[in-house]
């Protein structure tokens, strides 16, 4: 069987990070079909396509995202072979992971947890909207996806959605709010509340709790991110209805105090990967470390 030839990996490389045959050709003074035969002879060695054309822009195929991850770390540590004539190490691993970006990050930093300071990984960390995410996903742009309500799936878009956390939810504020023998309903009346939007399923507990308690509480703000609602809970805007893993270390300091937890209230987060052939191995640690943390509270 012949050895893989560099120069082929090479020049795939160009061509997957410049997303167009075209402009690649040009840069490297190569005619287009010289550099689709070099491509080509590449796919038959390794035995996958690592491209599909999408009218006249190039876009990875699983197995390429694969190939270039692994032609990123041959080039790189050649780049510093010749720079520092030294050994470069153990080969780096990339997990690209996206996150709703109004998410908890003391969330996603307990999350990382598991491969944070390991010096064969590179993290790449990206923020957005759901659909935004999601979207990256199905391209296999990225690996896997952070979001506190799973998403829908279909035969066309078979994503799975592992439940890795559940956190209660309480009311949180400021230590001046505590008085001696205050109930929830007491502590409802008497202060505005910060809520999460309509769109959470938050939002939707709360209601049900207030109409069961038949209060209806005064609110202060009605907020999308949850380190806003952190922000202003430490500013004494008013009791915030979130997980205490959100304002974890102002709660560890005493800046604010859980005063009660909201009964059947629960804020779950899920970690939403699709379908591979060839599943990044990183992802597995980070949820086989989710089995037993500290975090799930049911």
């Amino acid at each position: 069987m012949p050895d893989l030839n560099y120069h082929h990996l090479r020049y795939f490389r160009a061509v997957a990070h410049d997303g167009n045959l075209t402009r690649t050709a040009e840069r490297l003074n190569l005619s287009q079909s010289a550099l689709s035969i070099q491509i080509k002879q590449l796919e038959e060695r390794l035995g996958h396509p690592l491209f599909e054309r999408r009218g006249r822009q190039l876009y990875l195929t699983e197995a390429g995202r694969i190939a270039l991850d692994h032609a990123d770390t041959i080039f790189s540590a050649g780049e510093e072979l010749i720079e520092t004539l030294k050994e470069t190490g153990r080969t780096r691993r990339a997990i690209r992971l996206g996150a709703l970006a109004t998410l908890s990050r003391n969330f996603q930093m307990e999350f990382l947890r598991p491969i944070l300071g390991r010096p064969d990984v590179d993290m790449i960390l990206r923020s957005g909207s759901t659909s935004e995410l999601l979207g990256a996903l199905e391209t296999l742009n990225l690996d896997i996806v952070l979001l506190n309500q799973a998403p829908m799936a279909d035969a066309v878009t078979p994503f799975i959605a592992q439940h890795v956390y559940q956190q209660r939810v309480s009311l949180v504020g400021k230590p001046s709010y505590a008085t001696l023998g205050t109930t929830l309903a007491d502590l409802l009346c008497a202060h505005p509340v910060i809520l999460p939007t309509l769109e959470s399923g938050v939002r939707s507990q709360f209601e049900a709790l207030v109409a069961r308690l038949g209060i209806t509480p005064q609110i202060a703000a009605e907020v999308d991110d949850m380190a806003m609602m952190r922000l202003l809970a430490r500013e004494g805007a008013g009791l915030a209805v979130l997980p205490p893993i959100v304002v974890k270390g102002e709660l560890e300091a005493g800046a604010l105090v859980e005063f009660d937890a909201l009964p059947g209230m629960v804020e779950s987060f899920y970690a939403v990967t699709v379908k591979r052939r060839f599943p990044n191995p990183l992802i597995r640690p980070l949820l086989e470390a989710t089995v037993n943390s500290e975090m799930m509270v049911v």
